[in-house]
């Protein structure tokens, strides 16, 4: 485990980082100081070993500090007192002080008894390069603890006063996903900021907005299922009764509008399972090249014959030159047919129902368009989730489950196209979907 990660808040770990950080860059600053200034204290050293000079000169057994030696220039010859150091120049008269072969020195003249000159050398080795570079340090070390003390404190008390307003968004996520865990999924994380952390907080909006959505969408299942399973069974129960009380005999009218509630229950059972099985991805689609003239053609012959009494023109214009599209015939005959049912039950009589298709950008868009009283535009967002009505007392009296969109958006999906709705009311509405064409005919010039 990282040190980092025992500390128990967001806010303590950037304090620690951010005192670490400052405490980093003072002792580096000292250093760099330090070994800027390693020789500044030469001239003062220099002075120094001038004035020992001076005293020491005037004694008949010359002492200093440890490290530093004496010496005698007389008649040239030079006598060391105390340890040999390298031999500094030789001077016949005035005040002399430097650094010559790693030895710093002072001369300063002297006179014999005899009214002689001699010269008195003061000599030490030069401090080193680490000596002299931490010598700054040795020399201000309390000014150093005590600046790096006040800047660390510093530090901490703006780290945390940042640190609030960066993790505000991120207590406020914590807490908002606490609420959701009781089922309370419509939360949402105010902030401003653009960073991560405001990106973090603008993803968790959109999840809790989609898991919100999606809650709704359980909800409103679980209500249609039950009340579009409830009106066959109640159908079904009511007439059972009357039989078994003997109000109704077993007459082929009666049993006919009972096998009518079953099948209806059954049909929607299946497009249930249906539904299931291709939002989920377990219905393997069978791909091929599938031209569109012929499909629209057939898909339009059966509902002649599904709808014999119909009063709406039916109108193709499609092309015959289309590119094939890459897709599962029976599904987009499943689309196209469920399209087409629903263009006409919502188209009056004297109405048209037109069926159009075009080439665009590597797909084919198939429009079904008609003359119908049109859909609100709240209504366009939702008309492919399950069960949802825009007009729902027409659509049940003609027995439509509110499935059937749901399924043809499925289906073309999986297919790796898009349908959508456009429609203004009072001028009909128009449901498009697209296909991909075939890689073939992708490739060709």
């Amino acid at each position: 485990m990282r040190p980092l990660d025992r500390l128990p808040t967001i806010r303590a770990k950037l304090g620690s980082v951010i005192v670490f950080a400052v405490g980093m860059t003072v002792v580096l600053v000292y250093f760099l100081l330090s070994f800027a200034l390693r020789n500044e204290f030469r001239d003062a050293d220099l002075v120094e070993l001038l004035q020992l000079a001076q005293e020491q000169s005037r004694s008949s057994s010359p002492a200093g500090p440890e490290g530093t030696s004496f010496a005698r220039l007389s008649d040239g010859e030079l006598t060391w007192i105390g340890r040999e150091l390298p031999e500094p120049p030789r001077f016949g008269g005035g005040v002399h002080v430097g650094v010559d072969n790693g030895v710093e020195f002072a001369a300063v003249p002297n006179r014999n008894p005899d009214g002689s000159v001699v010269m008195f050398y003061a000599a030490r080795e030069e401090p080193s390069f680490l000596v002299a570079s931490t010598r700054f340090l040795s020399e201000y070390w309390w000014q150093l603890f005590v600046s790096a003390a006040v800047a660390a404190a510093i530090s901490l008390v703006v780290a945390r006063w940042l640190a609030r307003g960066m993790t505000q968004p991120l207590r406020d996520m914590a807490s908002a996903a606490r609420r959701m865990e009781t089922g309370e999924y419509e939360q949402q994380v105010v902030t401003t900021s653009r960073d991560e952390v405001g990106q973090l907080a603008a993803a968790f909006n959109r999840m809790s907005g989609e898991l919100a959505g999606m809650e709704r969408l359980r909800r409103d299942l679980v209500a249609n299922v039950s009340h579009e399973l409830k009106t066959p069974i109640s159908a079904l129960r009511a007439h059972l009764e009357n039989l078994l009380d003997g109000v109704e005999r077993p007459e082929p009218e009666t049993l006919q509008v009972m096998l009518a509630q079953s099948e209806r229950l059954a049909r929607l059972v299946d497009q249930l399972l249906e539904l299931s099985r291709l939002e989920s991805g377990d219905v393997p689609l069978r791909r091929e090249r599938v031209r569109i003239r012929p499909l629209v053609s057939q898909v339009l012959s059966e509902i002649d014959v599904a709808r014999p009494d119909r009063q709406v023109t039916l109108e193709e214009l499609v092309p015959d030159d289309l590119p094939p599209v890459d897709a599962d015939p029976e599904r987009v005959h499943q689309v196209l047919f469920n399209l087409l049912d629903n263009a006409l039950r919502f188209t009056p009589p004297g109405g048209r129902v037109t069926v159009t298709a075009s080439h665009r950008d590597g797909a084919i868009d198939v429009a079904v368009a008609d003359s119908g009283p049109g859909i609100a535009p709240e209504h366009l967002p939702r008309l492919f989730e399950r069960f949802y009505r825009a007009d729902t007392a027409r659509s049940r009296n003609e027995g439509g489950t509110g499935i059937g969109l749901a399924i043809a958006r499925s289906v073309v999906e999986a297919h790796g196209g898009r349908i959508w709705a456009e429609s203004e009311p009072g001028k009909g509405a128009t449901f498009t979907f697209e296909l991909p064409i075939t890689p073939e005919t992708r490739r060709s010039p």
